[in-house]
């Protein structure tokens, strides 16, 4: 499984940014999908994630404000985000995961202006 991840930038606070993340590997590299955030100075941290079933989670920090989902016509993950904030700066990694086995992609950063 490869995961490339786009759609980072540059949003002042308050903005949205989608950040996409194509999938190498076939529909099983997409059942078990995540995100996760790095911001400076801090360890990876979980944000989102998405099972089979297309049930989802998210931490207390984005609920409300961030949304994952997948596409598996055009084999890519999303996660919508709005109502950015200042905090929200990080590396964002795309994760495809099974059992005993993580694929991550190779960061995308988000940067939110105050």
């Amino acid at each position: 499984v490869q995961l490339q991840a786009s759609g980072g930038g540059l949003v002042q606070t308050g903005g949205s940014l989608k950040l996409s993340c194509s999938a190498s590997g076939g529909p099983s590299s997409l059942r078990y999908i995540a995100w996760h955030r790095q911001r400076p100075g801090q360890e990876r941290e979980w944000v989102a994630r998405m099972d089979p079933g297309g049930s989802t989670s998210y931490a207390d920090s984005v609920k409300g404000r961030f949304t994952i989902s997948r596409n598996y016509g055009k084999m890519t993950m999303y996660l919508e985000m709005s109502s950015l904030r200042p905090e929200d700066t990080a590396v964002y990694y795309c994760k495809s995961y099974t059992r005993g086995s993580d694929y991550w992609g190779q960061g995308t950063q988000v940067t939110v202006s105050s």
